[in-house]
């Protein structure tokens, strides 16, 4: 009886092994002996994560450093060094931060358990290969930035591309371009490129935070700019992608050439899905002036009417503006709006001007007289440092909405309606109104979001994030999903969302249940394939499955990820046996 219960507790423990990665504490997880073979093996840049908010909890407590970090935490710098530390809450899990009680256990919750700090190529190959061996999952990360938890991943190995720094403006040409380039390891951040950008008389586009790696889930998952009206999405300036795939090779991919389906899936089509980008080249375009300008108001001596009656009225006042090369960032609660800034690449100031008047116009005509600051720079990275907002992390959830052209010239009542509900309830508007057609990017062959081309408004909505109150984030997040973006999908049911700034659906409630793991809940935004990819998923998950073979690269709402589950414990599994085959383990 007793050997057959043995062999029956075996059998079951080999299957679970099969259907989910390689968990700490398996039978299956390597020795510490392996873990140092392997590391020798790649030069001694297997990093062993310790929690940055590690001096904040008992037994290491240390006042002084807890001080500082929790007055950094909110700023991107004070994790993107680190090979572990993620930006989002949600998904740092509470585990290790400065907000916790000193006696709360430091756990690695959902942190990866390693992390190799690459320099070569060499590197990432050997580390895809090391985890494919022993059936470990992976992550691939730079600064941590990504708000879909997508860098961070309890049990994993992390691949950490940092310090791939390389960089070289140069002279580029093919069929479909001819013109200066910029190519860029894939550790190298926005204000890395702006910087050479600016030395070489060249813009590149590139996020509004300057902190992201560029080459990473931003190219990846199309990326919109301040220049975007003028140059379209980060993804269509790619004209070469450096890639270590799923069986690590080292593969260049380009428009034209035999990997040019993976360059097509790599431009648009989610990070850390097909492979393990080292380096990206894309377009340098030639430098020029840039204005920029902000403006403000508040419902100081105004009905809340009259208030949304404005912003109704900026609706109908974008499609000019981006039309003719702006972008603009505008934000607004239910008291105050402000345009900060609005970006004019290559339009003089006096020409922005004029394309803000009919605005400024409809104000006075409300009876609003707005506060208005504008200024011509010598160069986009002179407007940048000068009028771009510094964007905070850990502080909010958020949520977004891709809002057609259409939207606003068809139903513009009902747009402001549903923003008026959401920013009534304590919500606060971020947009990002931009023109990507085919007329803007010109000749462009990649996978980003069909949506993208048809938006007018790339919309957000934040509520703030509290440390401390648990039961308040799960309402909030759910009214986030049920209620806030409910409405928006409602006047545009057949857009979607930028994947590089979503919704999540978390189950809070049963997350924060465990203390070191997310849950198995739904946390994935509903009919993702259809909101972040359209009708290019079907060709995306070919392509990840010939460059994937083994099916070693995981991230949440990304291709392919609907065959993996995240369990309460953390562990990775494939969906449907996974589960059936774990909770007849621990019956046994």
């Amino acid at each position: 009886m007793f050997a057959l219960f043995a062999a029956s507790l075996l059998a079951v423990s080999a299957q679970a092994s099969a259907a989910c990665r390689c968990f700490p504490g398996d039978a299956c997880w390597p020795s510490e002996n392996v873990w140092t073979q392997f590391n020798q093996s790649i030069d001694g840049r297997l990093v062993k994560t310790v929690p940055l908010g590690t001096p904040c909890h008992a037994p290491n407590y240390d006042a002084a450093k807890c001080t500082i970090l929790r007055d950094g935490w909110t700023v991107p710098e004070e994790h993107y060094e680190s090979s572990s530390s993620v930006m989002a809450p949600f998904f740092a899990n509470g585990t290790c931060d400065p907000f916790h009680p000193v006696s709360k256990p430091c756990t690695l919750g959902n942190y990866a358990v390693y992390a190799v700090n690459v320099t070569t190529p060499a590197h990432i190959s050997k580390a895809v290969q090391f985890a494919t061996k022993h059936d470990i999952r992976i992550v691939v990360r730079n600064t941590g930035h990504d708000y879909s938890g997508r860098s961070t991943g309890a049990g994993a190995l992390g691949i950490w591309t940092h310090y791939l720094k390389d960089l070289e403006i140069h002279d580029y040409k093919d069929k479909h371009y001819s013109g200066k380039a910029i190519t860029m390891g894939a550790g190298v951040q926005g204000f890395e490129a702006y910087e050479a950008a600016e030395k070489a008389n060249v813009q590149i586009v590139g996020g509004e935070c300057p902190t992201v790696g560029l080459a990473g889930g931003y190219s990846q998952g199309g990326g919109h700019s301040a220049l975007s009206s003028r140059y379209g999405l980060g993804a269509d300036q790619v004209l070469q992608w450096q890639v270590v795939d799923g069986q690590g090779n080292f593969i260049t991919a380009t428009r034209d050439n035999e990997y040019s389906d993976l360059y097509w899936a790599l431009s648009g089509g989610g990070g850390g899905t097909y492979g393990v980008v080292t380096s990206m080249t894309s377009k340098a375009h030639p430098g020029t002036p840039v204005s920029g300008l902000n403006m403000t108001f508040t419902n100081a001596k105004i009905s809340q009417d009259t208030f949304y009656e404005a912003i109704a009225r900026f609706h109908t006042r974008l499609p000019a503006l981006v039309d003719a090369g702006a972008m603009s960032i505008w934000f607004y609660t239910n008291t105050s709006f402000a345009i900060s800034p609005l970006t004019g690449p290559n339009i003089p100031e006096d020409d922005l001007l004029k394309l803000i008047q009919p605005f400024v116009s409809d104000l006075k005509e409300l009876g609003i007289t707005p506060t208005v600051y504008s200024k011509q720079f010598p160069s986009y990275l002179s407007q940048f440092n000068g009028m771009q907002q510094e964007i905070g992390v850990g502080e909010a959830q958020y949520g977004g909405w891709l809002i057609p052209r259409s939207v606003v010239q068809n139903n513009n009542k009902g747009l402001t309606a549903a923003y008026r509900q959401i920013t009534e309830d304590g919500a606060t508007f971020i947009g990002v109104g931009l023109n990507v057609s085919r007329q803007v990017t010109g000749d462009v062959s990649n996978s980003v979001f069909p949506g993208w081309r048809d938006a007018l408004i790339a919309t957000t909505i934040t509520t703030p994030w509290k440390w401390d109150n648990d039961k308040e984030m799960l309402a909030n997040q759910r009214k986030m999903t049920d209620s806030y973006m409910a409405k928006l999908t409602a006047l545009s049911p057949n857009s979607g969302a930028y994947m590089n700034e979503v919704n999540l659906v978390l189950d809070l409630e049963h997350r924060y249940s465990v203390l070191t793991s997310l849950s198995q809940a739904d946390f994935r935004q509903p009919n993702f394939q259809k909101f972040f990819f359209g009708k290019n998923y079907p060709a995306l998950q070919k392509i990840k499955a010939k460059y994937d073979s083994k099916d070693i690269f995981y991230a949440r709402t990304n291709v392919g990820s609907e065959a993996w589950e995240e369990r309460k414990d953390g562990r990775l599994c494939r969906v449907g046996q996974s589960s059936r085959t774990a909770e007849h383990a621990r019956d046994l």
